[in-house]
Order: C-alpha cells, then structure tokens, then sequence
C-alpha cells in the first residue's frame, strides 16, 4: 500500500463518530448513521471493520452483515478517506471481509455497487466478482446498482 502500513481490524464503540463522520464524507446519500454504526459494532449479525493507518488514523472501514440461517454475507458497504483512495486500501477491506465471512462459515459474498461508480465496478470484477443482476432506483437518489456475488474459496472449513 505505497509504503504505508494499515492495519485491518474490528471497529470499537469508541469509533462510531469517526466512523459515521468517514462515512458522511464518502456517500451523498445512503450514509449509515451513528446510531446504526452503534448498533452494527459487536452485533452477531454484523462486523465492522476499520482500516488503521499511521498514528491510529482511521482510513476505511467495511460493513458486513452476517445472517443467521444463511450461508450467503452482504458487504454492505466499503468507505475509503479520500486522502487515502489509491493505496490498496479498499482492496485491503475487501480481502478481510471475505476472509471474516469465510471464518463465519458463509460460502458467497454477494454486493451491490452503483453503476456509476467504475472504480468500485473495477475492484469487484479484477477480484473474480460476477454481476447477478440489476436493481432499478436502487438508491436514495434513484441511481441504479448491480448486484455482485463471488463464491468463497475454502468458506466453512476454517473456524
């Protein structure tokens, strides 16, 4: 990552402000909210991860969302500080997500992307990513998102 370590690692109480200020900088709409970054930190059914620069600066996180009857996790959302985009960061998230999914014994990774955002499009399909489909007026400003799913290699075998 250019040189620069960043550490992938669960999110903590203590970060939800950062957390919903990273992700009010990142997203024009859809934004999680501090109440439901709160929520989701330590929940059963979620894991937060934080990408860690330097100092303890907090660089990135990860959303995923882990349901209990299913085999199949949802990366949520990935949010990269825009003065850290192009060093590895999100690709580094990505990587810890599936790996947090694997561990949790969820064989797919499924996702959705707005369509008008082809770095994001790239990453997901340079990491072996297929679209499975579209949903129309998808977002909160009625812009349109492909659904992407990756089979995990090796999923329910570690614990």
């Amino acid at each position: 990552m250019s040189g620069r370590r960043v550490t992938i690692r669960p999110a903590r109480r203590s970060e939800v402000a950062t957390l919903a200020a990273l992700e009010q900088r990142s997203f024009a709409t859809d934004r999680l909210s501090a109440r439901q970054y709160r929520r989701h930190v330590g929940s059963p059914s979620a894991v937060v991860l934080v990408a860690e620069g330097t100092g303890g600066a907090v660089l990135g996180s990860a959303v995923v969302f882990l349901r209990a009857a299913s085999r199949v996790a949802r990366l949520y959302s990935i949010a990269v500080d825009a003065a850290a985009r192009g060093r590895g960061i999100g690709a580094a998230l990505l990587d810890a997500a599936e790996e947090v999914a694997r561990r949790r014994g969820r064989t797919v990774l499924r996702l959705e992307v707005r369509q008008d955002n082809p770095a994001a499009i790239a990453l997901y399909e340079a990491r072996g990513y297929r679209r499975i489909g579209a949903r129309r007026g998808y977002y909160e400003d009625g812009a349109d998102a492909w659904r992407y799913e990756r089979a995990l290699a090796g999923a329910g075998t570690r614990q």
